[in-house]
Order: structure tokens, then sequence, then C-alpha cells
């Protein structure tokens, strides 16, 4: 009827039915270390909420949504686009900022959000080192428009003219505070022209004046403006990076056409919670490089002007906190504040 089972050095009588149930739950234990880290590789098992700090239907927003399908289909599980916008990307990032660090909520983090806004605002609600850079979704250069049938046929007869008529040029820019305003600003200084800044609340609406020749030209991130260079309705004038971009092999820089040593790029990626584990981290990193790795997504992106590059976890986090420093000074060269 009883057995005795040895529990270390002591003994106890036990049933031959409750040994077996002993047995089983030993076999039962031994089987449960795989089944837990099954469970950490298996996660995500719930939707992810991805913040986009912009307005629905704008460039950023566009963006976030093409990368939650395609982390869609490397995690498997839904990614939600959540619009927050406002203050320039603060509110949005705030939010994320404020999440449980669990990776289930991280935000589409841009050189503003992460860098221009802190030395643009007094307050932003956040600091960098609320997140864990994630992933770097890539840079992207601007480009200086005009419309088809304006006078001028490059940025050399453009700045001829703004010293020759002060105050006659505007740059219509994405908003006060953006990289847009920036690229401005600094053509403006670089030059040594006065042009009057004309910012906007969507690049839509910046782009109709550009055409109709109400706005001089127009300095704004390629994806914005690709559609409209590609249709012949704006022309390309030049690109703000050192080189030109493969997307417009044949239109020349900024530096290259007399402003030495301008450059000017956006970049974005993916950022987390602070706390956020490592493993998540990963997971969600190799998410990302499942969609730069995709040929018909990385084809879309390089066309609309963006570069792809593959970076580690860690080359991110030190790329943000470069820029952080760049960006800064740049900022405060132009004598820019917004609040």
């Amino acid at each position: 009827m009883f057995k005795r089972v040895n529990f270390g050095n002591i003994f106890h009588p036990v049933s031959k039915k409750a040994c077996k149930a002993i047995a089983l739950g030993l076999v039962a234990s031994a089987s449960l270390a795989p089944c837990v880290a099954a469970t950490s590789a298996s996660w995500p098992t719930a939707p992810i909420t991805f913040v986009a700090p912009f307005s629905a239907g704008g460039g950023g927003d566009t963006l976030t949504r093409l990368y939650a399908q395609q982390l869609n289909l490397a995690l498997g599980v839904p990614v939600i686009v959540e619009n927050k916008a406002g203050a320039g990307g603060n509110i949005g990032t705030t939010f994320v900022a404020k999440a449980p660090p669990d990776g289930q909520t991280v935000v589409f983090g841009t050189m503003g959000t992460m860098g221009t806004n802190h030395f643009l605002y007094k307050r932003t609600g956040y600091s960098i080192n609320d997140f864990e850079p994630v992933a770097l979704f890539g840079t992207t250069a601007l480009a200086l428009v005009v419309a088809k049938d304006s006078p001028f046929k490059n940025v050399g007869e453009l700045i001829a003219f703004g010293k020759k008529n002060p105050g006659e040029l505007s740059c219509a820019s994405g908003g006060n505070g953006t990289v847009s305003h920036l690229a401005c600003a600094m053509l403006q200084q670089q030059a040594g022209i006065d042009v009057a800044h004309i910012p906007y609340k969507a690049s839509s609406t910046a782009i109709i004046d550009v055409l109709s020749q109400r706005v001089s030209f127009f300095i704004d991130v390629t994806p914005v403006l690709t559609p409209q260079i590609r249709a012949g309705a704006l022309r390309a004038l030049a690109v703000t990076m050192k080189k030109r971009i493969p997307a417009f092999p044949d239109v020349p820089t900024l530096a290259e056409s007399g402003l030495a040593g301008y450059e000017m790029f956006s970049w974005d990626g993916m950022f987390a919670p602070k706390g956020t584990s490592p493993d998540r981290l990963d997971r969600l990193h190799g998410a990302v490089q499942s969609a730069l790795k995709n040929p018909e997504f990385s084809k879309s992106m390089t066309d609309r002007g963006t570069l792809l590059e593959a970076m580690s976890r860690q080359d991110f986090s030190a790329l943000v906190q470069r820029e952080y420093g760049r960006i800064g000074a740049v900022v405060k060269r132009l004598g820019i504040t917004l609040d």
C-alpha cells in the first residue's frame, strides 16, 4: 500500500497513487524550463501600439503606416498606428516615454523629436534618455524645389536674384522648427540673402502654393516631394546631403551649387520606453531589419529618397547621441526658438 520515498535524507511513507503523482509532477517541472523559454521567444502575443506623433495623412504618418505593415508581417501580431500629434511631436513622444516598458508601445522617432525639439522648446515633456533606441529606419535628404514654370533653373540663379532683390524671395517649409525650416534658414544664412520664411501646417498646402508660384521655393524631405518631381510639376534644383542621392542622381547637392559645406538631412527610427528588456528590444530590432531586407519594401523607400542602412541597436544609440549634439549646434547657430 505504501512506499518509502526519499526526500533528501528524510523518508516518508507515501501511497502508490501519491508516488505516481509526484513522479508526474517532477516530469512536468523538468519540462517547464523550455516552456518558459519558448514563451519568452514567442513574444509578442498581443497587438503592438506604434505611436505616430504626427497628424494623420502627412509624410511622417504615411511612413509609420508603411513600417507598421512590415512589422506586422515580421512579428505576427497586429501593429496598430495611433496618431498623437501636437507640439511638434512632443505630445505623442511624451506619451510613449511614460508608457510601461514592456515593448507593447513604441514610437516613430525623428531627428526633430529626438534632437531638434530639445533646443527649440523650453520643455518637451521627455528626454532622449527616457528611451531605448530600437532601430534606424533610414536617413532622408531634403530637396529644394520650384514650380516647373519658375524662372530659376539652378540654385545659382535663385541666389543671384535674392542678392539683387532683397526680400522678394520666399521659402515654404513644413512648419516652424521642422528640418524643412532649418534647411531654409541655413540656406539664407550661408547664401547671405534675405528670404521670407512661410511655414505651413501641411506639406500638401505648401506644394500647392509653390506650384502656383505664390511662394518662390520649397525645401522638404524627398518622400514628400518625389511624386510631384517625377510627375514634372516640380523642378528639383538641389538636394541637401553631402552626396547626390540614388533617387535623383542628376540633381546636384547644395554644396555643389555654391554653398560649400552645406548639409542637412533627416533621420528616423523606432524607440521604446527606457527599461524595456533587451530580448524584446532585440525582437523589435530584428523585425525592422526584416523589413529593410524586403526587396520590394526597400526599393519603395529608396525610390522615395530614403537611404537605408542596417545598423545594430548599439550603433543606432551612438548615432542618436551624435545627432543630438550636431543638430543642437545648428539650431543654436541659427538662433531659432519656438517658445
